[in-house]
């Protein structure tokens, strides 16, 4: 594995900037997820680290050398795409094995077996190994195209949404392989998405982008809690972040113009009167809908909570973020 570095990486598509500037570091052995919704340029900066597309300016290194002008082949990164890109009149096993058959590596057939074995037991797809691709499910073929990845040993994987086709047991059930195997191999991997909750539960690293700049990077943890921006604030957290008047509660800062509230820093039990609008039972948690003062807001409330309808919550702030008119936070 190796770290990747971007540098002042820019690229355009005519008069489209698809990314501008862009200054990064994937740290050896990290999980680092491109987040940003369509259009915000993330598969442009996986592509240009593949050597898919050529970037107008800046300079991308791979552990310490600058590969730049570097054939795809030259820079040994493995990529996953969206779709599954299986050959379809092949088995599993030759799937595995087709990338380490090619030209530049000329694997040896004993390794080739051994990798595949170690692959297949990893991905828990060893008993679909003499399998056809088209005899296999969504989730298994999605296995099978991360696997073929997997059994080289390249500087960094790179994954453009290779979840986002599956239904949502299939995604959460990856989530956590994924989250396991690049753990147990201590992989490089840079990972696009526009899914939160994947780059919540998977990511060491958070790169969020918008409109092809690289807005803010660090963990998690931080981004959720000290976003630099309201567009941060709302890449992150589900429910939403309620955005109102910065004034709508008192002791907000002069410069504020919003207040950001997660909805689990919404107190109940005194303050401002508020009607509760629906009632979300969810099994391990309840979301309550509530309208103060014209205003939709959500908030998390007591599993097993009695108020329907048309009742009525008094609730306050609890850990606020406020931003200025420019939307930038005021810390």
């Amino acid at each position: 594995m190796a770290e990747v570095v971007l540098q002042d990486i820019s690229k355009a598509y005519g008069t489209t900037r698809a990314n501008d500037h862009v200054t990064m570091t994937v740290p050896d052995g990290a999980f680092v997820v491109l987040l940003g919704p369509t259009g915000a340029g993330k598969t442009t900066c996986l592509r240009m680290i593949a050597g898919l597309e050529q970037p107008d300016s800046g300079d991308i290194r791979i552990n310490g050398r600058t590969v730049t002008n570097d054939t795809p082949a030259q820079r040994n990164v493995a990529m996953v795409f969206q779709q599954y890109s299986l050959y379809p009149h092949m088995t599993v096993r030759e799937n595995l094995a087709f990338p380490l058959r090619s030209p530049i590596l000329r694997t040896p057939e004993e390794q080739i077996k051994r990798k595949i074995g170690e692959v297949a037991e990893v991905l828990r797809i060893s008993h679909k190994l003499d399998n056809k691709a088209t005899q296999l499910s969504g989730g298994e073929m999605q296995r099978v195209s991360i696997g073929r990845a997997l059994v080289r040993d390249p500087n960094i994987y790179l994954m453009d949404e290779p979840l986002s086709s599956l239904d949502a047991k299939l995604r959460a059930d990856l989530r956590v392989e994924l989250k396991r195997v690049q753990e147990k191999l201590g992989a490089t991997l840079l990972y696009v998405t526009h899914d939160q909750i994947e780059a919540m539960t998977m990511a060491t690293h958070v790169g969020v982008l918008d409109h092809g700049r690289l807005v803010q990077f660090g963990s998690p943890r931080e981004i959720y809690e000290r976003p630099v921006s309201l567009y941060v604030a709302s890449r992150l957290g589900l429910p939403r972040i309620n955005m109102l008047p910065a004034d709508i509660f008192a002791g907000a800062p002069s410069r504020a113009r919003t207040i950001g509230l997660r909805p689990e820093h919404i107190a109940q039990g005194s303050g401002k009167e508020s009607k509760v609008v629906r009632v979300e039972h969810l099994g391990d948690q309840t979301r309550l809908h509530l309208d103060l003062e014209g205003h939709d807001i959500v908030t998390l409330t007591d599993v097993h909570t009695g108020l329907r309808p048309g009742d009525t919550v008094a609730v306050e702030p609890r850990a606020p973020l406020y931003f200025d008119g420019d939307g930038a936070r005021i810390a």
